[in-house]
């Protein structure tokens, strides 16, 4: 585990177990790998990297570096979660300059050294993340934005503009790490029968296109797919026991995948395919009908995407809710309207109209596509 970083951000919990700290220069073996340790801070004080290199194959130079939140393919880690999500003030300027140094640092290394990063695309760790799982050092130093800023005071600016919202669950995840996770239930996932009445919260996991056919009434639709932990973690409460709707094949890995995060009060699970009493569904719509529908005051149309999509462009006369901050803001959305729900694609805007739903607000439409396809339609956009 790092030792690096002031002391608000040690692992306090490790003094339990057998472990080993780690530094800056640090180095360990797995049989014949060899791991050196970098101290890579910016998106945290105590951010490591690993370089590897592997002495059963002869070789005297790392063959690739694990840049864990801190070198991403074609962008780096965000150095204003602890501000923002965790209240450490002023952290968010001084993680840009230690993010700029640890850059100069990596550069110096050969260009052939493979990239490991331990997030890609639709992670909240970054603006821009790429989708292809790993890179080259060389490839990023050519292609990688962060590489190409030299000056440290633009590279701050850069770094820290449009920066995405931050995620709910990253204070409680600097808590967990800090602290330690509790032990987790032994006993295996019980299998229900029927729909739970009591404090919990009812996830379904199926696809959008299932749920908005039919659906238990009152449960919130999060489609287990690359983005699933990250919306978990932004509309679960860990206070709330989790009861899951999904398929018995993949109820391990989502159940790991709440794990991830923190979130281990998964109390029972329905199987999907046995799912029969559907008491509600809602309606997908094309783009021409929602301009068609805004016409009319009877009508109030959800923007739920983050705030930099909101400013490059929004549909008129739409209202600007980001889907992780929706619920916190239902009292501001009136009752006695049809609602029409939309983000860029139409995934994240399903997940919001199963949370209008789940919160009392059934007269509610999706729109197909989005806002990526209202713009290929022709249709009007407002900046």
């Amino acid at each position: 585990m790092s030792d690096e970083g002031d002391k608000d951000w040690k692992y306090e919990y490790v003094q339990n177990y057998e472990h080993e700290l780690l530094k800056d220069g640090s180095s360990f073996s797995a049989g014949n790998v060899l791991f050196d340790v970098i101290h890579t801070p910016g998106h945290t004080p105590e951010s490591i990297s690993f370089l590897l290199t592997d002495k059963g194959g002869g070789a005297n130079e790392p063959m690739g570096i694990f840049s864990g939140d801190f070198l991403f393919v074609g962008d780096v880690g965000r150095p204003d979660l602890l501000e923002k999500a965790a209240g450490a003030a002023g952290s968010s300027e001084t993680g840009a300059k230690d993010m700029f140094a640890s850059l100069r640092k990596v550069e110096e290394l050969p260009d052939f050294l493979q990239v490991w990063p331990a997030h890609g695309a639709g992670s909240a760790c970054g603006k821009s993340l790429g989708a292809v799982p790993m890179s080259t050092l060389g490839y990023e130093k050519k292609f990688n934005w962060a590489f190409q800023i030299k000056e440290e005071a633009q590279f701050i600016d850069e770094l820290l503009a449009g920066q995405p919202e931050p995620p709910k669950y990253f204070a409680q995840m600097k808590k967990l790490n800090k602290q330690g996770p509790d032990l987790l239930r032994k006993e295996e996932t019980s299998k229900l029968s029927a729909p739970v009445k009591n404090n919990a919260v009812t996830v379904d996991t199926r696809p959008a296109d299932e749920f908005s056919n039919g659906h238990i009434e009152g449960t919130l639709n999060i489609p287990y797919n690359k983005s699933f932990t990250n919306w978990a973690g932004w509309l679960l409460s860990y206070e709330k026991d989790i009861v899951l709707i999904a398929n018995e094949e993949n109820l391990d890995q989502i159940t790991r995948s709440l794990q991830s995060i923190g979130l281990d009060q998964v109390t029972g699970y329905f199987d999907s395919n046995e799912l029969a009493n559907h008491t509600e569904s809602y309606e997908n719509i094309e783009p021409e009908h929602a301009k068609k529908l805004l016409e009319s005051d009877e009508y109030y149309l959800l923007d739920v995407r983050s705030q930099d999509e909101w400013n490059n462009g929004h549909i008129p006369g739409a209202h600007h809710y980001m889907l992780g901050n929706l619920e916190d803001n239902m009292e501001e959305i009136p009752k006695d309207k049809t609602l029409m729900a939309h983000c860029a694609s139409g995934a994240r805007s399903a997940i919001a109209v199963s949370l209008l739903q789940a919160n009392g607000f059934k007269d509610v439409l999706n729109v197909r596509g989005g806002f990526n396809a209202w713009k290929e339609k022709g249709l009007p956009v407002k900046k």
